[in-house]
């Protein structure tokens, strides 16, 4: 099994830089995160952006969505923000014949406390066992980009 992953940035990447006494996205994280579980796939990784999502702007998402269309890979996996990964998602849409999962988190991967872990080992597994199309999956939930809703009360992605 190959899986190939986009990166552009978001909440899963951000870590605090010193210099700037803010939260800015760093280096992909996913990496890291696979390498740690050790997993029995192939994974390329490739960063396509380095943005906090509502920064993402419609000419970053047609590039994402030729990188995605010229990927030889079936299975693609791409770590996103949570503001706008809905959108990117729609407009992922029209790609033919492949398994595109979007996933991120609602806390950094380098925190302690952080869904970024979890989120990323359930979009890896799901872009292989999903049909062909467009997916969010976020808090142990698969959903589809036309049905679901941030809920920042609760923290989480739920169904419209």
């Amino acid at each position: 099994m190959r899986i190939k992953i986009f990166t552009t940035g978001g909440s899963i990447d951000k870590c605090y830089s010193t210099q700037q006494s803010d939260f800015v996205v760093g280096e992909p994280q996913v990496g890291r995160a696979l390498q740690d579980a050790n997993v029995g796939f192939t994974v390329e990784i490739e960063p396509l952006l380095r943005k906090d999502s509502l920064e993402i702007t419609d000419d970053d998402r047609r590039v994402i969505v030729e990188e995605v269309k010229l990927e030889p890979c079936r299975h693609v996996v791409i770590t996103h923000g949570t503001d706008s990964m809905a959108l990117t998602a729609r407009a992922l849409g029209g790609v033919p014949d492949k398994i595109i999962v979007l996933t991120g988190a609602m806390q950094p991967a380098e925190f302690k406390r952080t869904d970024a872990i979890f989120n990323i080992g359930c979009a890896v597994m799901a872009v292989q066992i999903l049909p062909v199309g467009v997916h969010l999956v976020m808090n142990g939930r698969v959903f589809d980009p036309d049905g679901v809703t941030k809920n920042m009360e609760l923290n989480r992605f739920e169904e419209i």
